[in-house]
């Protein structure tokens, strides 16, 4: 009597099961992608320490201290006691016009692997400021506002950044010196600002130009402010990526560089050129990890990022989501190779050549870390193609069906490449891709016995 083996079904439904166990070690690639991921912000920021991290510019706002009357309600001997006091406060005019030019000068920094974009930029520009004629509306007189007392604030996220040439602030034709801190609330406070003697705005706008060089890395945005602001940025990095609320109009890139200009008006930004309030405490308002460039950009900035033309790990990332595809296509090669064939495939067969599989995507990772994604894509395919093959063909006992499985393997590699290359039409390569695996599984077997039932009858 001979032994019958497994049935066509029951081989399908052990390629399943080890498929579904090889989930294991690809959502362990998943997490491996990630950890290196974070390594790599990490070896980024230490690379950034003692430059400058992203920056955001912002200003400038002149500040006119006033005194006012405040009451308040005190408890004396039981009954409560309405008391009027004098407290100062702070009247913030933002410039009717402000125009900001900045030059970035991008440079690469590596340690070990890990790359860091960082850049150093030359800003200057001018901006006008001028008394509002309703000042009344504002519960304030002219002749209340301390002028000898105003503050030219400017911001500036990482004033640590501020290197080279000190800045320069000329109000009138008149230098005036700089004092650290008591920045703008868009940069934590951050920046630096100048005590002047503000009179002369009374009888004609004040003009205002600066200048100042700071460094940093990874984007660099502006938080408007003025009634009419344009803010021009120029550089040789060939990689910019325009974020936040407001893009600039016909931007123009090329190999060698950008150009964009923005131009934002108060409406736009739905504040008033006005703003009374209490005096603002000196303090720095933590904002975050002054290192991390992966802060999403405001609604209410302009921004740009100098960005990496390939990022790797989202595309490792993105290769790793379509292990599940190479595993099944492979699987069914081997499946119908088996059944239709007559070649008997073992679970522990089916099971070393999904761990071969897994493989590539770790070799993916380790490699492109070292020589780039397109290099280290076509050394792990190399790789791992050649190593199934062999194996196939010992497995499969036909050098000629080995050939088949790497000719399979092949076109599988090359259609990733073209997956992860055309992200908008992944999707569609992708189903399509299923439908035609589908029917040739279906046109393969449509004759096979699956239960085995057929020769069970006929015997």
């Amino acid at each position: 009597m001979t032994t019958q083996g497994p049935t066509p079904g029951r081989k399908f439904a052990m390629a399943i099961l080890i498929a579904m166990l090889l989930a294991v070690p690809l959502f362990a690639v998943y997490l491996l992608v990630y950890d290196r991921q974070e390594q790599s912000r990490t070896a980024r920021a230490s690379i950034a320490a003692g430059w400058g991290g992203p920056q955001t510019i912002a200003g400038p706002v002149l500040v006119l201290p006033y005194q006012a009357q405040a009451t308040e309600s005190v408890n004396e001997g039981g009954r409560q006691v309405v008391r009027t006091r004098l407290v100062w406060r702070e009247l913030t005019l933002a410039p009717q016009v402000s125009d900001l030019r900045t030059v970035l000068t991008p440079e690469r920094r590596s340690r070990s692997i890990y790359e860091a974009v960082l850049f150093e930029a030359d800003a200057s520009g001018t901006a006008r400021f001028a008394l509002p004629t309703d000042l009344a509306r504002f519960g304030i007189t002219a002749d209340a506002l301390a002028y000898d007392r105003a503050e030219l604030r400017f911001g500036l996220r990482d004033a640590r950044g501020l290197v080279g040439r000190p800045p320069t602030v000329i109000v009138n034709g008149r230098r005036l010196a700089l004092q650290p801190g008591k920045g703008s609330p868009a940069t934590g406070n951050a920046g630096f600002f100048t005590w002047l003697d503000a009179g002369a705005i009374r009888g004609a706008p004040l003009a205002v130009s600066f200048r100042f060089a700071f460094r940093g890395n990874g984007w660099l945005a502006l938080a408007p402010q003025a009634g009419d602001t344009r803010w021009q940025v120029t550089s040789t990095w060939p990689h910019p990526s325009f974020q936040g609320g407001f893009l600039p109009a016909a931007p123009r890139v090329s190999d060698t560089g950008f150009a964009a200009t923005w131009r934002i008006g108060n409406l736009a930004l739905g504040r008033s050129l006005v703003a009374s309030g209490d005096v603002v405490p000196d303090a720095r308002v933590d904002v975050g990890d002054r290192f991390d460039t992966s802060v999403t950009a405001g609604d209410y900035e302009a921004r740009v990022d100098l960005v990496s033309p390939v990022d790797l790990y989202s595309q490792v990332n993105r290769s790793v989501k379509y292990g599940f595809l190479f595993i099944g296509f492979t699987f069914v090669a081997f499946l119908m190779f088996d059944v239709i064939g007559g070649v008997r495939v073992a679970m522990v067969e089916y099971l070393l050549v999904g761990a071969g599989l897994v493989l590539f995507f770790v070799l993916l990772l380790a490699f492109a870390e070292v020589i780039g994604f397109a290099a280290a894509y076509i050394v792990a395919a190399a790789a791992i193609i050649g190593l199934l093959a062999a194996y196939s063909a010992a497995v499969l006992r036909s050098w000629r069906r080995g050939g088949y499985i790497a000719a399979l393997l092949t076109g599988l590699y090359g259609v990733l490449y073209v997956l992860l290359s055309l992200e908008a039409y992944s999707l569609l390569i992708g189903a399509l891709l299923l439908f035609a695996a589908l029917a040739g599984v279906m046109y393969l077997t449509r004759n096979l016995d699956w239960n085995g039932l057929r020769s069970q009858s006929a015997t």
